[in-house]
C-alpha cells in the first residue's frame, strides 16, 4: 500500500566540516540511507529502487545505512538485501541496526547473515577504517537493545583522531557528548513525518497537548495515549543538521512511511561531502 501523502523521494546534500580532516580525504562522498521497513506495506518497490538509481548516481565513496530495515518479521531481508546489492560503493557499504531490528530474538542473527551475503558489513560496537587509520567509522549497537555500551568502543580512539559515528537513534547525541563526534548519523523519527511548515514536527505540539489532558482521557483514546511521544526525548533533533555540543549530528528522514503519512516531509537519502 503506499500512502497519499508519502511523498516524492529527495536527495538532501550538504557539506560537513571535519577538523584535522587529512587532505586527501577532503571531498570524500557519503551517502545515507535509513529506515527502510520493507515490509510489503511502508516502501513502494519503486522508491526503493528510486533511491538505488539516486544513490548509484551520487558515485559515493562510501554508503552508511542507519537502521530500520523491517518492520518486525525479519524475514523480507533477504529480499532486500538482494536488492541493495546493486548498490554501487567506491569503499562498500557498513550499516548499524536499529530497534525494529531485533525486534525478536533471532532478528539480529538473520539480518545480519542476509547483509553479509551481499557484502554489507554490520557493525554492531565495532570499528571499521574503509576511510583509512585517520578517520575511523564507528557503529554502535541499538539504543534500546541493552548492547548499547559506547565506553567500550569510543574508549579504543585517540581523542585527537576524527570519527563518523553510526547510531540509529539521534537520542544517543546526548550521551555520546562525553567523546569526540565529528560527525553522527542517525535515522529513526522519519522526521516527525507530518512537519508543520515554520514550526518544526506536529509531534512537539502534541507532546505538549498531551501533557495537559487527564490521564484517565489519554488512556481511553487510542490515539492520545502518546506512543509517538516515545520514539525519542529529542523532537528537535527529529532531522537535518545539528550542533550537540561540540558534536556534529545530522538525522536523515529514512525511505519508510507509517500512516498517517508524511506532510512536509519527503523521504529522503543524504549526499554528505566531507571538507576540511
Amino acid at each position: 500500500m503506499r500512502y497519499l501523502f508519502t511523498g516524492k523521494l529527495r536527495v538532501d546534500k550538504l557539506k560537513v566540516k571535519i577538523d584535522n580532516l587529512p587532505a586527501s580525504l577532503e571531498g570524500t562522498t557519503i551517502v545515507q540511507m535509513s529506515d527502510f521497513h520493507y515490509d510489503g506495506f511502508r516502501i513502494s518497490e519503486e522508491m526503493l529502487e528510486e533511491a538505488i538509481i539516486l544513490c548509484n548516481e551520487a558515485e559515493p565513496d562510501l554508503v552508511v545505512l542507519t537502521g530500520d530495515y523491517v518492520t518486525d518479521d525479519p524475514t523480507p531481508i533477504r529480499q532486500l538485501a538482494l536488492r541493495l546489492k546493486s548498490v554501487q560503493s567506491r569503499l562498500g557499504i557498513y550499516a548499524v541496526l536499529g530497534n525494529h531490528d531485533i525486534y525478536y530474538s533471532h532478528s539480529q542473527s538473520e539480518i545480519t547473515n542476509a547483509f553479509t551475503s551481499v557484502d554489507i558489513q554490520v557493525l554492531w560496537n565495532e570499528i571499521a577504517y574503509p576511510l583509512g587509520k585517520q578517520l575511523p567509522l564507528v557503529g554502535l549497537a541499538d539504543y534500546w537493545s541493552g548492547a548499547f555500551k559506547p565506553p567500550s568502543v569510543m574508549n579504543q580512539l585517540d581523542p585527537a583522531t576524527p570519527r563518523i559515528v553510526l547510531s540509529h537513534n539521534p537520542d544517543t547525541a546526548e550521551i555520546l557528548k562525553k567523546w569526540r563526534v565529528d560527525l553522527q548519523l542517525s535515522g529513526h523519527t522519519h522526521g516527525g513525518h507530518i512537519v508543520i511548515p515554520g514550526f518544526g514536527p506536529a509531534v512537539v505540539y502534541y507532546e505538549k497537548l498531551l501533557k495537559k489532558m487527564p490521564k484517565q482521557l489519554r488512556r481511553s483514546i487510542p490515539f492520545l495515549r502518546g506512543e509517538c511521544v516515545k520514539v525519542v526525548k529529542h523532537w528537535e533533533w527529529s532531522q537535518g543538521f545539528h550542533k550537540v555540543g561540540k558534536n556534529q549530528l545530522y538525522v536523515n528522514r529514512g525511505l519508510g512511511t507509517y500512516f498517517p503519512g508524511r506532510l512536509f516531509c519527503p523521504p529522503e537519502i543524504t549526499v554528505i561531502t566531507l571538507v576540511c
